[in-house]
C-alpha cells in the first residue's frame, strides 16, 4: 500500500494553484516537488505501479510540467533523476519560448536515498563516494552530468534549472559546479545537501564556535601555503574564483546534521571578513583541512575538491521545529504553506 507522503494529493502543494515564478518560495517549492516526482517514480517502478495506478506524474502536472526523460542508473537500472519540460496553458504559451518570468523551459532533477532493497545499496555506494570526495568518478554522476551538458547545449544556460535532495543535492551541486566552471552558471535549488564535517554547529556556546573555526581556518590557511609551495602551479590555479558568481539556492535545517554545517561555514566566513581576518579565510574556504593534509603528506597525491566548497549561495534555513531527524532532513517541510525561514544572501569572491 502507497505510502500518505507519496500521494500528491494527501502530501502535495496543493495551496499552490497560482505560481508566481518571481516569488522565491513559489520557485522553491516548485523545485521540491520535482525532485519528490522523482522519489516517486522509481516507487513506482518498484512496486510496478503504471499508467492510472502511477503516483508519480501528478507532482509535475500540477505545476504544467511534462517528463521528459528519466535518468537511469548503468548499475542496478533505478530511476535516479528526471529532466521535465514546463508546459504552461496555451493563454501563456509566450512563456514556453524563453524564460522572461523567471519560469524555467527545463528542470533536470535528482532524488536523494530511498531506503528500499531495489535500490538501497547503489545509494549507500553512492553516499559512500560524497564521504570520500569521489561523486565525479561514479557512472551515476556521469549519466546525470552528460544529461546537464546536453540540455545547456540545446536550450541554453539560463532555460535550465537544476535540483536535488540529500544525495540528489550533491548530484546537482557538483554539476552546477562542473558548469559554473565554464561559464554557465545554472539556477540550482539543493535541498538539504549534504556536509561531512564535525558537527561543530551543535555547539551551543557561541564563543566556543566561533574559537574552534577561527582555529580550523588558521590552520587550513597554513597548510593550503604549504601545499602551494610543493606544488608551483597551483598558484596559478584558482577555480573557487570562477565559482563566486554561482550563487546556488541551499535549503538547510539546523536540526538535520547532515546539512546543518552550511550555517556556520558562510556565517563564520562573514565573521572573518568583519573582524578583518578575511584573506585567511578566503584561503582557508577554498580547502579543506584533511584534503590539504593529504596533500601535504601524501606523496604528491592532489585530493579531489571538497563538494561542499562554495563561495556564494543564497542559504535559505528553516527555522520551523523538527520533531525528529527525518523530519528535519524530508523533503516535504520545502512546500509548507506557512514556512519559517531565515534566507541569506551571501557572495564572497
Amino acid at each position: 500500500m502507497a505510502s500518505e507522503r507519496e500521494v500528491f494529493g494527501l502530501s502535495g502543494p496543493l495551496h499552490l494553484t497560482n505560481i508566481d515564478w518571481n516569488n522565491a518560495h513559489h520557485r522553491r517549492s516548485v523545485a521540491a516537488s520535482l525532485v519528490e516526482g522523482v522519489y516517486i517514480l522509481e516507487r513506482d517502478r518498484q512496486e510496478k505501479r503504471e499508467g492510472s495506478q502511477a503516483l508519480a506524474p501528478p507532482w509535475w502536472e500540477f505545476f504544467h510540467f511534462k517528463l521528459v526523460r528519466k535518468l537511469i542508473d548503468d548499475v542496478d537500472f533505478c530511476i535516479f533523476g528526471a529532466i521535465y519540460e514546463y508546459k504552461p496553458p496555451s493563454s501563456h504559451c509566450n512563456e514556453s519560448i524563453v524564460s522572461i518570468d523567471g519560469n524555467p523551459r527545463y528542470v533536470i532533477a535528482f532524488r536523494g536515498t530511498i531506503t528500499k532493497p531495489d535500490s538501497f545499496t547503489r545509494d549507500f555506494e553512492l553516499d559512500i563516494h560524497i564521504m570520500r570526495n569521489g561523486l565525479h568518478q561514479t557512472s551515476r554522476f556521469e549519466i546525470g552530468m552528460q544529461a546537464v551538458r546536453n540540455m545547456v547545449a540545446t536550450v541554453g544556460a539560463s532555460n535550465v534549472w537544476l535540483a536535488g535532495h540529500s544525495l540528489g543535492a550533491a548530484m546537482a551541486m557538483l554539476a552546477g559546479k562542473t558548469m559554473a566552471k565554464m561559464g554557465n552558471f545554472l539556477e540550482a535549488f539543493l535541498f538539504n545537501p549534504p556536509y561531512l564535517s564535525a558537527p561543530i554547529e551543535r555547539i551551543k556556546d557561541k564563543k566556543v564556535k566561533h574559537g574552534i573555526r577561527i582555529a580550523g581556518s588558521v590552520i587550513t590557511a597554513g597548510l593550503a601555503l604549504a601545499a602551494r609551495g610543493k606544488n608551483p602551479r597551483s598558484r596559478s590555479e584558482d577555480p573557487f574564483s570562477a565559482l563566486s558568481a554561482w550563487t546556488p539556492s541551499l535549503c538547510v535545517n539546523p536540526a538535520d546534521h547532515l546539512c546543518s554545517e552550511y550555517i556556520g561555514y558562510f556565517e563564520h566566513r562573514k565573521k572573518m571578513e568583519e573582524i578583518g581576518a578575511g584573506a585567511i579565510e578566503r584561503l582557508a574556504t577554498q580547502h579543506s583541512l584533511g584534503g590539504l593534509f593529504m596533500s601535504v603528506v601524501g606523496k604528491g597525491v592532489e585530493a579531489a575538491e571538497p563538494l561542499h566548497l562554495l563561495p556564494s549561495a543564497n542559504l535559505t534555513v528553516n527555522l520551523s521545529p523538527s520533531n525528529d531527524f527525518k523530519q528535519a532532513h524530508g523533503i516535504h517541510q520545502w512546500w509548507r504553506p506557512d514556512p519559517n525561514l531565515k534566507c541569506s544572501l551571501y557572495k564572497f569572491k
